[in-house]
Parts: C-alpha cells; structure tokens; sequence
C-alpha cells in the first residue's frame, strides 16, 4: 500500500524593500547622519552647560522644591537667549531695521569660514591618502611670512601684485608640507612627528624674523610686527565696505570643487584613493606610493598654505605677528573630521565653524555666556565623530550594512509556513 506524500509548501519569496525604504535604510547608515546627530548632542550638552552657569538659573535653583516652575523658566530663559544671540550674531541680526545690516552676521560667519575652509580641504586630503597632515600651524605661518613679505616689501601693479602674493603664501605652504612628505617617502619618518616638529621650527623662525630688521619687521618699532600690506596687495572686498568678506572667500569655494576633481574625477585622485585604501594594494598595482605620498602633502600645505595668505592679505592686512595662524591649523582637523574628508562636507564644516566663531562672540557679549562653551561644544562634536556607535546607540539607528529582519519560517508536520 503506497504512501501519497504531500510535499511542503514552498515559501513565498521575500518582498523587496521599496525604493524610500531603501533611502531611509541609506539615510540612517550613512555617515552624515553621524555628523548632523553629532552636532545636535554637542548642542544640547552645550545647552545643559549654559543653563548651569547662568545666574539666574543659579538663584532660581535655591528654592527649586518650593516654585520649579522659576527654575524651568530660567533654564529657558538661558538656553533660549543664548542660542538666539548664537543665531543673531552668526546668521542674521533681528533687531536691526535694515537687511544690508541685519545680514551683516551671516558675511562675518563667511569670513571666518575661509580659512577654515581652506586648511580643512588640506587636512582632508591628506586623510585620503592615508596620511595625517597635522603641521597646519607651521604651514600658515611661512605662507604667511612669504605672502606678507611680497605684500609690502614689492611694489607691482595692482592684480599683479596680489597674484604674486597669493602664489608666494601658497607655495611656501606646499614646500612646507613638502618636507614632511619627502622624508616620509625617503626615509619613512611618520609625518605626524614631523608636521609638528615642523610647526615649532616655523614658530621659533617667524618669531626671530619678525624681531629683526630688514626681515619681516616693521621698521620703526621693536615690536614683533610686520608692516601694513599695500593695498595692491590686498584681497579686494566683495560686498562693499561695510562687510569684512573678502576674494578670499570665493578662492576657498574654487578650492573645493578643485579638490573634488582631482579626488573624484581625475587618475591622480584615484591613486591617492588607491593609496590610501591599501597601499601595499596599490604598490602592487604600479601605482608610485612614495611619489604619492609627496604630491599628496605638497597640495595639502598648498591648501593650508591659502589659508595663511588668507588670513594676512585678507582679515589682517595692518601687519601679523606670530599668532597669525589664530589656532586655525588645529581647527582645520576638526573641519575635516566633521566633514568625514569630503570636500562638500570640509565646506559645511568650514561654514559651521565660522558660525561658531562668529556667534560665539555674539553669545558672550549679550548674554555673558562664556566662549570657552562654545570651545567645549566644538570638542565634543570632534568626541561625538569619533565614537559613531555611541550616537547610534543614541538615537537608535542600524548599524552600516544591516538589513531589516526577517520573519522566521513556521515550521509544521504540513510543511513551511510563513
């Protein structure tokens, strides 16, 4: 007597995902939703910190148990002012009548933004390559020694002038650079050690050159200043007088679609991706690493190097002394952090820094809030960057690669169910 056996049903295959989920499952995996999260934890922290130093949150809490309500407010009150004088001081200023004044915050954000810009796309590239181009500081000041000698010790027609200046900053800033990454070629040194070996010996040579006359001292005086910038030297203005936004601002936005095509669309880009990935990979390959290790510092101090010319030919066109570079160097690592080395995102970076600089002068001038909070915010997006798992963990998002789950199959004595 034969048996019928009844074969087990087959399981329907799975539904695909739809094209939005499979943008939203792009959206939440992706790394700029780690720097836009990041930015918004360093905020609140930020938030909480305002709120505790306020003195009137101060004196509200003394008699919290018996009125929360004031303690609420205040914490409010805080917040809210300080952030609103945040915004009016970085975007756009509410209280004065005029648009041409009220925007005034918003050219002084780009302002500070350019060299940001600038030294965060050298710092970026680097990162890239595999390398870690952490010599901003002595990269800014030779090429501001160099774009501040031509600017006011030659006398050459106007444009003229301004290009030769500008090419002087940008190629001392490249040669600069250029050691760290010839002796890591040659020699294998690592360029972190060097780059800041590096920066002290631009500090210490700047600072003897400004101290003697006839170098970069401004005749006169023993002060370690150097003399104004001629005015054939300068950046002209874009915006009129009223505004300090200069052309260097629009070399900055060159700069990036520069560093886009040659990281993107150009073969020199894609060997020092190539490099960066595996470089062994790429000595294999035929790719020149030790080769791409020096053109890939020698662009990086260029870059780093226009911000330099920025800064003097630009913001302080009466004279620099050593502290020209204003910590730029350093904050250009945050810049290309926060811009996970993508050149669209070093601009936002850029653009959100000087938003900081900017607003956080605003902050502490109306509402006594002091800058080093701004400072403690810009570290903990740098802290909040470098720990993805955390934010994720945070704000519950999947980990990069993870696919939606699926229903396990019901097994039963009639077959496979789902």
């Amino acid at each position: 007597m034969s048996q019928t056996v009844t074969p087990p049903a087959q399981t329907p295959p799975a539904e695909e995902p739809s094209r939005w989920h499979r943008a939203l499952q792009e959206i939440t995996t992706g790394n700029a939703i780690i720097s836009v999260l990041a930015v918004v934890m360093a905020l609140v922290v930020g938030a909480v910190m305002i709120a505790f130093t306020d003195e009137g949150v101060q004196q509200a809490a003394g008699y919290f148990f018996a009125r929360p309500g004031d303690t609420l407010v205040a914490v409010w009150e805080a917040v809210a002012g300080a952030y609103s004088a945040f915004f009016q001081g970085a975007v756009y200023n509410f209280r004065r009548p005029e648009f041409a004044a009220g925007i005034r915050p918003l050219t002084e954000t780009l302002t500070f933004a350019t060299p940001l810009i600038a030294a965060g796309l050298g710092v970026a590239l680097a990162f890239r390559v595999g390398m870690f181009n952490i010599g901003g500081r002595g990269q800014m000041l030779m090429a501001a020694a160099a774009a501040g000698y031509v600017g006011f010790a030659f006398e050459l027609p106007f444009g003229i002038h301004m290009l030769v200046a500008l090419l002087a900053g940008v190629a001392a800033g490249a040669l600069w650079a250029g050691i760290a990454g010839l002796l890591k070629a040659r020699t294998g040194a690592h360029e972190v050690i060097v780059t800041i070996m590096l920066n002290y010996v631009a500090l210490y040579l700047i600072t003897w050159m400004l101290r003697t006359p006839g170098l970069l001292q401004a005749p006169g005086t023993n002060n370690p200043t150097t003399p104004a910038m001629r005015e054939t030297a300068v950046f002209p203005e874009l915006l009129g007088p009223q505004y300090n936004l200069h052309l260097g601002f629009l070399f900055a936005i060159a700069s990036v679609v520069l560093v886009w095509w040659i990281l993107d669309r150009s073969a020199l880009g894609f060997r020092f991706r190539a490099v960066g990935e595996n470089p062994s990979a790429a000595r294999v390959a035929g790719i020149n690493v030790k080769a791409m290790y020096v053109y890939a510092m020698l662009i990086s101090g260029a870059l780093v190097g226009l911000a330099g010319t920025s800064q003097v030919l630009g913001t302080v066109t009466t004279g620099f002394s050593s502290g020209i570079d204003a910590g730029i160097g350093f904050d250009a690592i945050t810049v290309a952090l926060l811009g996970r080395s993508s050149p669209w995102g070093v601009l936002a970076a850029g653009i959100l820094f000087g938003a900081f600089k900017a607003g956080g002068f605003s902050m502490q001038a109306a509402e006594g809030v002091p800058i080093d909070i701004v400072l403690v915010v810009q570290s903990l997006i740098v802290l909040f960057i470098a720990a993805p798992p955390l934010v994720r963990a945070v704000f519950r998002l999947p980990a990069p690669g993870s696919a939606p789950r699926r229903q396990r199959p019901i097994v039963s004595k009639k077959g496979v169910a789902r």
